[in-house]
């Protein structure tokens, strides 16, 4: 049975790719080397990983905040 990506892993993943390729292509052909693909391959995941997790963490924050307050407390 094939693997199940959630949509949140789906964007992140989609992310990363896009990541990777603009670094990519922001590199002179002469430095472009497998290990370097690969090293950039890594830090775009990782990359889209914790700027979509720190997204949703201020994001959420932020919504707590606009929560009316339950004054019957």
């Amino acid at each position: 049975m094939a693997e199940q990506v959630t949509v949140l892993e789906g964007i992140i993943s989609d992310i990363g790719a896009v990541l990777y390729q603009k670094w990519w292509n922001a590199l002179p052909l002469e430095e472009q080397t497998q290990d370097k693909s690969e090293a950039l391959a890594k830090n775009a995941g990782e990359t889209a990983f914790w700027v979509i997790q720190e997204f949703m963490n201020r994001f959420n924050a932020a919504a707590e905040e606009l929560k009316p307050i339950d004054k019957s407390e």
